[in-house]
């Protein structure tokens, strides 16, 4: 079985006017540039009067090597989500207002194809393999996952700090 160990965690929170498809746009943009698999687990959406809760989630996984993959979690919990209409240089422009908060989990997986574990000896070679060879290179590919994590909550933060504003 393939060994799994979470990295980071991070949350973005914005509570104003932004574009919905815009930000989800953006942000499965942002993930398949950065040659991550995008999966939608789950979908839910609830409507209360003008208002809309929407939650979601993605799995998204990128080959680092052939030991090493990495696999992020997306959530996203956008609530009280209305259309309201904005004006932005003299031009009244449609868009959205809510809540939104979107939680990234970065999780580094060692062994993926569990290619180390058909037997104990191999089970044991890739224990001594993790410890005493590849030490350094696991700590390199746990700061991939790392920075992967911080710059797409950055580019997301700044993404809605730039749209919230018009």
């Amino acid at each position: 079985m393939a060994e799994k160990e979470q990295v980071i965690k991070e949350k973005v929170e914005y509570n104003g006017i932004f574009d919905f498809k815009g930000i989800y746009g953006f942000a499965h943009k942002w993930l398949k540039e950065e040659s991550y698999g995008v999966v939608e687990e789950k979908y839910s959406e609830k409507v209360s009067g003008n208002a809309k809760d929407i939650n979601f989630e993605w799995k998204c996984s990128k080959k680092l090597s052939d030991y090493f993959k990495v696999e992020v979690s997306v959530k996203f919990e956008i609530s009280d989500l209305s259309e309201v209409e904005v004006e932005i240089d003299g031009k009244k422009k449609k868009t959205n207002k809510g809540k939104i908060s979107i939680e990234a989990k970065g999780i580094l997986v060692r062994d993926p194809d569990s290619k180390w574990e058909d037997t104990q000896f191999w089970r044991f070679m890739r224990d001594t393999y993790n410890k005493y060879v590849i030490p350094s290179r696991v700590e390199s590919m746990q700061d991939r996952v790392f920075s992967d994590i911080k710059s797409f909550k950055d580019a997301l933060k700044s993404y809605l700090e730039i749209v919230g504003r018009t």
